[in-house]
């Protein structure tokens, strides 16, 4: 997740219910291939099911996609999301730290350097959260929004399941078409070029808790494709107990100044 471009793309995605292929595969449920058939889709719609849709409360989550780590929190209440994520610069050994906080419509930021140790000329940001002018950034969409309850876009991926496995105890295991519907839009170009035909038929394993909540999804890219992204990995958790977001208060926030706006265009 490419900094803050691809921290956007962990966005909320509707999947669709299969009820009328179930109900018809049950009507007809006989033996060998079609029993299997069943069991497929009970069990992906099943697993659909534990998808976050609100109801848990404040929830954290983090995430990898073979490059970068994403990890935040999510509060449906607020119309809340929070996620952090770290760049390291592979030339000159520093990192960049780059957070978003929004509620509702508001956006705030912070952005810091470490391991700059005999580096010069990296600019010094204010320490508090930064709140943005949409209109200053040259690509709005290029900063994350609050867009729903699965930051991680485990519905789509689930939704393009074409084999799904239960396990038992919250376990489940299966494979992902990669090139279907919404969930050919969760990885980046690269990693779908790298996947190729494998992106068809690409490994998965996933968790739920004893409520039936979804607490991980893990895509295997590397087995499927040998692709350098080795794995595509969501874990929800804390649900419920995550304490709520809200507008940081006072002294906690200030406008951005011109700085953090040319850092976020990149430059420009």
């Amino acid at each position: 997740m490419n900094t803050e471009i691809r921290a956007a793309r962990w966005a909320r995605r509707t999947a669709g219910p299969m009820a009328a292929l179930l109900g018809m595969a049950v009507l007809l449920g006989g033996c060998g291939k079609l029993k299997e058939e069943v069991a497929t889709v009970t069990a992906k719609q099943t697993l659909l099911g534990t998808v976050p849709d609100g109801d848990e409360g404040p929830f954290r989550f983090s995430g990898k996609d073979g490059s970068d780590d994403v990890s935040g929190t999510v509060d449906p209440a607020a119309k809340g999301l929070e996620l952090s994520t770290a760049i390291k610069d592979p030339e000159h050994g520093f990192t960049t730290n780059i957070a978003f906080r929004i509620v509702g419509d508001d956006v705030w930021t912070k952005i810091s350097f470490t391991g700059t140790k005999g580096l010069t000329g990296l600019p010094k940001l204010p320490k508090k959260w930064l709140k943005l002018d949409p209109a200053k950034l040259t690509d709005a969409e290029s900063v994350p929004k609050y867009e729903g309850t699965d930051p991680g876009n485990t519905g789509p991926l689930l939704e393009a399941a074409t084999s799904v496995n239960d396990e038992g105890n919250g376990k489940y295991s299966g494979s992902i078409d990669l090139t279907s519907g919404e969930a050919a839009k969760v990885l980046e170009a690269e990693q779908m070029t790298a996947l190729g035909e494998a992106a068809k038929q690409v490994p998965f394993t996933a968790t739920v808790d004893g409520e039936q909540r979804l607490t991980s999804l893990v895509l295997d890219l590397a087995k499927a494709g040998g692709t350098n992204s080795a794995q595509y990995v969501v874990n929800y958790q804390d649900f419920g107990s995550t304490p709520k977001l809200a507008a940081p208060a006072g002294g906690q926030a200030q406008n951005a100044p011109k700085l953090a706006y040319d850092l976020l265009n990149g430059g420009e």
